[in-house]
């Protein structure tokens, strides 16, 4: 029998750092073939399209697969299954399949999906990697508003949608990540002090099963080397990686939503941010993300915002078949309100 093809998840919250990881991981995967399953929970592509400008040969075109607009948990059997096939009748299949979540994923339903007759005996999933943004966990964004949720349990009806009977969805989401972890990802480790490294550090440890290791990071920057090769099996190991959601036959993500924005020319991109942030701040987004275009700059600029943190950066030229513009996703918890939000990013 030929050797399985090794797959490794990447899961972690929104803005966590899991983009940038397999860019780092692309760089240093010295040769090896590699294919790659970015997928969306929004309906524009921007994981995708950084990763397919990464400049490297190891972001070709054809290796780059993009399953967006909804979770990839959800969408197993109609999305995932036929990629994966697709991928293995290639008359070169890849070496390594590396699969980047949504932020809003649970990793458990697609590890149990490399069980399927049609992908076990090729394909095995050689780690799940678990990515996390310490700064985040550090201000508390994945520890519930025990106050908030008693009031929305009041408020709403019993037996409704909205009388909670569980922990805030991020707080769920967060644990069945940790939960299904072969290695966790401490990222962003350099916004951190060493009091607070240490606290988010001993708190990860005390959650996770016995034998996973977590290993700090700065950018992502962690070799494919120490990502590649965990030889976890982890479709045959999911009695041992619990999750809130194991009684349920099919999950949704009522709980979270997401639209995007199109703009037209920025001015100033330090302009943006600066207006960005209160938007935000108040409308508790949990993250912005997108491109935009400067007037007078040929290169696109990328946004990236977590919470009230906002990065913005260069990455390449635009193409001649391009529209410039500004787009922007936003992605936060059910109710947003998308005209409020719109008009202030519009104004």
């Amino acid at each position: 029998m030929p050797a399985k093809i090794p797959a490794t998840v990447v899961t972690g919250f929104l803005g966590a750092g899991k983009t940038t990881l397999i860019r780092h991981l692309l760089q240093t995967a010295n040769g090896r073939r590699l294919a790659l399953i970015i997928n969306e929970f929004g309906d524009v592509g921007v994981d995708g399209d950084l990763l397919r400008s990464c400049g490297d040969a190891t972001c070709r075109e054809e290796d780059v697969v993009e399953l967006a607009n909804g979770c990839i948990c959800c969408t197993v059997a109609d999305d995932f299954i036929p990629t994966i096939e697709k991928l293995l009748a290639r008359a070169e299949p890849p070496e390594h399949i590396v699969i980047e979540t949504s932020g809003l994923a649970l990793p458990k339903p697609l590890v149990k999906a490399f069980g399927w007759p049609e992908i076990r005996t090729r394909v095995t999933v050689d780690g799940v990697i678990t990515v996390i943004d310490g700064a985040a966990v550090a201000e508390g964004r994945f520890v519930p508003d025990e106050e908030a949720l008693a009031a929305q349990r009041a408020a709403a009806p019993v037996g409704s949608a909205g009388a909670l009977d569980h922990d805030s969805p991020l707080e769920e989401l967060f644990e069945d990540q940790l939960a299904c972890a072969d290695m966790v990802i401490l990222n962003k480790t350099d916004l951190l002090d060493d009091s607070s490294l240490s606290a988010v550090s001993t708190g990860l440890a005390a959650q996770l099963r016995p034998g996973v290791k977590v290993v700090k990071a700065r950018h992502g920057a962690i070799d494919a080397g120490v990502l590649l090769g965990l030889g976890a099996a982890a479709e045959d190991d999911l009695a041992a990686r619990p999750s809130h959601h194991d009684a349920e036959e099919e999950h949704d993500h009522d709980d979270f939503e997401s639209f995007h924005v199109d703009l037209g020319t920025v001015a100033d991109p330090d302009a943006l941010a600066r207006k960005l942030k209160p938007v935000i701040e108040a409308h508790d987004i949990l993250r912005l993300k997108g491109f935009a275009a400067v007037a007078g700059k040929p290169m696109r600029l990328v946004v990236q915002a977590v919470g009230g943190r906002i990065q913005h950066y260069y990455d390449r030229a635009w193409r001649a078949d391009e529209v410039r513009g500004t787009t922007l996703v936003v992605i936060g918890e059910r109710g947003l309100d998308r005209a409020a939000i719109t008009a202030a990013l519009a104004a």
